[in-house]
This record gives structure tokens, C-alpha cells and sequence, in this order.
């Protein structure tokens, strides 16, 4: 071979290699893609929107707390979806601004409820076979009632973040994970640990209550340190047989 053509041969071959590289990384993280559908509400009531990361048999609908939206979840539903779940990030009926042009969320505690419904159905329409939902906060509060409201096997476990498990924790269904950080506080109420562990002990099994340190609320669980812990015990729990 000659020297003065072989190098730059083996340059390009690195370098091809490199970009192989990069184009399996990206793939591996944004390769299912997002994007936006709407989902029809029962009743005429006008439809919600909600945000669609990869696709499968397995679904996971994302219901948001206060303080957030829809796009909060992109992080967790992209995860979601490279470990071959659909997930649906949900945008509930009454979300709109705050004045300050901050995430608000208005709607009724029964209507967040179906709304999350609809999402599960509409996954099922889809072609899962399986539908799992997270919620945070009131979000979790909704995913509760939603799956107390379901008809058997809609809904076949649910992650409650921050949620006492909404209107009858004693009427839930299925497998249930609950997280709560042990100094999360609701503002004069105090903490929130003794309220969610008292409607936890209503709660039939299948279930779990998982008490991790710190003060962070619901989503906010996966803005600290804890985050990736957090995560990770959700999806053992989702993929669990």
C-alpha cells in the first residue's frame, strides 16, 4: 500500500465510523420521534391534545401536576419509548396560562379524570395491548379516579408522584407504585407523607409505597439528584411481568 494513499484512506475510514458512531447515539435517543395528536373527549366536550413518543404494545399515558404541561414529560416519555413503550403525554381540557404566561391548570377533578381516560382508550384503539399511566400531583390524582372509573383491564398499573390517589384510593385497581419525598410539604397543610400513607393503607393490593429523602414534589422528583433512581424504580416497575 502506498503510504501517501493509505493514510488518508484510513482517515476516512475512521472517520466514517465516527459518524456511524454519532448516527447509532442519536438514534438510540431521539429515533422514535415525537408527535402531536388529538384525542376525542366522550359528550361532545372538546377534543385535548397530547404528545406521542414511539409506538408499541405497551403504553404508559403521562398525566402532568400543576405548574407544568404536556412538554414537561419529554425527558421521561423519551426514555419511555427507547425501552419500547408508547407514551402519551396528555394535555388536560383546562390547562391554560397564568397570567405570568407560566403552565395553569383549571380544570374540574372529574374532568382530568377523563381526560386521562380518553388517553388510555385511545392507546388501547391503537393497538396496545397493555396501558400503564403516571401522574403527578394532581395529575396523579386524576390517573387514580380515571382508573377507578376504567372498566376492568383498561388500566393495569399506575405511578402516583406526590398523590394520595385521588377521591377513593380504597376503589383502585391493578398494580400501584407510589412515590413521595419524605419532606414534601404542602404549603400550611405541612407534610404530605402522612396524608398519602394513611389513603395507602386503604389501598387493596398489588402495591408499593416507595419514601425517598429530600423535599422535591411529584415531577420535581426528576429534576435532583434522586431523578435517575426515581426513574429507574418506575420503569422496573412498569416492565415487571
Amino acid at each position: 500500500m502506498n503510504p501517501a494513499t493509505g493514510i488518508p484512506c484510513l482517515r476516512r475510514q475512521r472517520m466514517g465510523r465516527r459518524i456511524a458512531a454519532v448516527f447509532v447515539m442519536l438514534l438510540g435517543t431521539h429515533g422514535f420521534g415525537q408527535h402531536t395528536v388529538s384525542i376525542p373527549l366522550p359528550g361532545g366536550a372538546a377534543a385535548i391534545t397530547a404528545d406521542v413518543y414511539g409506538s408499541g404494545d405497551r403504553a404508559v399515558v403521562l398525566a402532568h401536576g400543576g405548574r407544568f404541561d404536556k412538554s414537561s414529560w419529554r425527558e421521561q416519555a423519551t426514555a419511555l419509548a427507547n425501552a419500547g413503550f408508547m407514551a402519551v403525554a396528555i394535555q388536560f381540557r383546562g390547562d391554560h396560562p397564568n397570567p405570568d404566561g407560566t403552565p395553569g391548570s383549571f380544570g374540574a377533578a372529574e374532568d382530568n379524570a377523563m381526560d386521562v381516560l380518553a388517553a388510555v382508550r385511545y392507546c388501547h384503539h391503537r393497538g396496545a395491548k397493555t396501558v400503564s399511566a403516571i401522574g403527578g400531583s394532581f395529575g396523579g390524582d386524576a390517573v387514580a379516579d380515571a382508573d377507578v372509573l376504567s372498566k376492568p383491564g383498561e388500566v393495569e398499573r399506575i405511578v402516583l408522584l406526590g398523590s394520595s390517589g385521588g377521591d377513593h384510593p380504597e376503589l383502585l385497581t391493578g398494580r400501584k407504585l407510589f412515590l413521595v419525598a419524605r419532606g414534601d410539604t404542602s404549603g400550611s397543610s405541612g407534610p404530605r407523607l402522612p396524608a398519602i400513607s394513611a389513603a395507602y393503607a386503604r389501598i387493596p393490593q398489588p402495591k408499593r409505597l416507595v419514601v425517598v429523602e429530600g423535599a422535591a414534589h411529584a415531577q420535581f422528583l426528576f429534576a435532583n439528584s434522586q431523578g435517575p433512581s426515581v426513574f429507574k424504580q418506575i420503569l422496573q416497575f412498569l416492565s415487571e411481568p
